[in-house]
C-alpha cells in the first residue's frame, strides 16, 4: 500500500480509496493540482495476467468517449490514473428515482459501447460510480471486455456470478444482449436489495442463471407493481434473442412502470 504523500509515477497519494482482488486505488494529485483515482497493481498480482488485464481496461477505456464512462488520463506499467468520482457505487444513491436516472446513463453508456464493438462483460453495482451529488453515474472496470472484433474467448469466465447471463457461463461469445442481462440484474439489486438471485453457493448460483426464472418480486413487494416483474423477465430471458433490443429500452419501460 502507498502512503500519504507518498510519490508515484508523477502523483502524490492523498488518500487510500480501497482495494480489490487485485489494485488498490487512491485518490492522488499531479503538479498541476489535477485530483485522480489512481489504480496500483499489488506487487503480488504482477503477474501477466493481471498486466494484461489492466492494459486491456485502459485500452477499451481509451477507445471510448462518452460522459457515462469513466476517462483515462494516464498510465503506466501496472498502473493507471483516471477520473476521480467521489460518491461511491450507485448503491449509495439515496432516491429510487435517482437510481432509475443511473441506470439511464448506464444503458446510455452501454449502448454506445456496443455500437462501438465492444461488450462490458462485468456490468455490476460496483462497477458504477457516482458524482458526490448523484447527478452522474459512471461505468469503469474494463479489464474483462470482449472487443467483437476478436471472435475469440477467454479461457475462464471472469464475471461476477450474480449478474452473468447463461449464455457467458456456458462459454459462448458475448453480445449486447448480455451486458442487458447484468444490468437486468443490477437494476434489480438497486430497486429490491439484492441480486435476483439469493442463494447460498457458486454452484447453486450458477444453476439459477443457466436455467431458473427470475422471482416474482412483487409477491414479496407489495409496492412493487406485476409489471415490474414482466420487464425483468424480458431482459433477463434466457435466450438472448428474446431481450430487449437495446439497454435503453429495457431501462425506459422500467422506469415507465415505477415511476
Amino acid at each position: 500500500m502507498l502512503s500519504t504523500g507518498e510519490r508515484f509515477a508523477d502523483y502524490v497519494v492523498d488518500a487510500a480509496l480501497g482495494r480489490g482482488g487485485y489494485a488498490a486505488v487512491y485518490r492522488a494529485h499531479d503538479a498541476s493540482e489535477r485530483v485522480v483515482a489512481l489504480k496500483v497493481l499489488d506487487e503480488a498480482h504482477r503477474h501477466p495476467a493481471a498486466l494484461a488485464r489492466l492494459r486491456r481496461e485502459i485500452e477499451f477505456a481509451r477507445q471510448l468517449h462518452h460522459p457515462n464512462i469513466v476517462t483515462v488520463y494516464d498510465s503506466g506499467p501496472g498502473w493507471l490514473a483516471m477520473e476521480l468520482l467521489d460518491g461511491g457505487t450507485v448503491l449509495a444513491v439515496p432516491t429510487l428515482d435517482g437510481r432509475l436516472t443511473a441506470l439511464a446513463q448506464i444503458a446510455d453508456a452501454l449502448d454506445y459501447t456496443h455500437q462501438h464493438g465492444i461488450v462490458h462483460c462485468d456490468v455490476k453495482p460496483s462497477n458504477i460510480l457516482v458524482s458526490q451529488d448523484f447527478s452522474r453515474a459512471v461505468l469503469i472496470d474494463f479489464g474483462v471486455a470482449y472487443a467483437v472484433a476478436e471472435r475469440s474467448l477467454p479461457q475462464r469466465v471472469e464475471a461476477s456470478l450474480p449478474y452473468s447471463a447463461p449464455e457467458m457461463l456456458r462459454g459462448h461469445f458475448p453480445t449486447a444482449a448480455t451486458d442487458e442481462y447484468a444490468l437486468a440484474c443490477t437494476a434489480v439489486e438497486l430497486v429490491t436489495g439484492a441480486p435476483p438471485f439469493r442463494v447460498d453457493s457458486s454452484l447453486k448460483l450458477t444453476y439459477a442463471q443457466l436455467y431458473d426464472q427470475p422471482p416474482r418480486f412483487s409477491e414479496s413487494l407489495s409496492w412493487l407493481p406485476r409489471a415490474f416483474d414482466s420487464k425483468i423477465a424480458k431482459a433477463m430471458a434466457k435466450d438472448p434473442e428474446v431481450r430487449y433490443p437495446t439497454c435503453t429500452e429495457f431501462v425506459a419501460a422500467l422506469t415507465r412502470v415505477l415511476r
